[in-house]
């Protein structure tokens, strides 16, 4: 992913408002992002724990949305899988992520969700540069350009998702 400004970002949300999009909490300091091992921006809001944002670079230009997560604590005995990155985590390491839809419909009410990684981290697990808490990721026969595709490929899925 290329590297981005806090402009550019703001603007690049459509599944919220401009004055929501003005107000919402970007990273501290977006210049200290590691650009080049991300495939999509993603982060918490650390003043509203329930509220993450997304921004991905696709071919119609840079698209942003906004999340909302349910707190549903689990034991560490129970595992879960991002259906972005397919890494599993133990306990409350992967959420539901749910998007209000873009348009008329959002106003209206409707949303989508997808369970991810509970800290958007996908392309650092795939990538080897965060571990998840269990310690390791599964194996798979895929290049790991190929497990990028294809996780590039799910969010892009819930991404036209939002615009139906």
């Amino acid at each position: 992913m290329r590297s981005h400004t806090e402009h550019d970002i703001r603007n690049s949300f459509v599944n919220c408002s401009k004055g929501e999009a003005k107000r919402l909490a970007l990273p501290r300091d977006l210049r200290a992002c590691p650009w080049t091992d991300l495939d999509f921006l993603g982060w918490r809001d650390p003043g509203a724990p329930d509220r993450s944002y997304l921004v991905i670079e696709r071919e119609d230009g840079l698209v942003g949305v906004a999340l909302r997560s349910s707190a549903s604590p689990r034991g560490f005995l129970h595992r879960s899988m991002c259906s972005v990155c397919l890494t599993t985590h133990p306990g409350g390491g992967v959420s539901l992520m749910t998007a209000r839809k873009a348009g008329a419909a959002g106003r209206e009410g409707n949303s989508i969700g997808v369970y991810m990684c509970t800290d958007l981290a996908c392309s650092l697990y795939l990538r080897g540069k965060k571990v998840p808490e269990s310690g390791t990721r599964f194996e798979e026969s895929l290049t790991l350009e190929e497990q990028l595709a294809r996780a590039t490929g799910n969010l892009s899925v819930f991404i036209d998702k939002l615009y139906v």
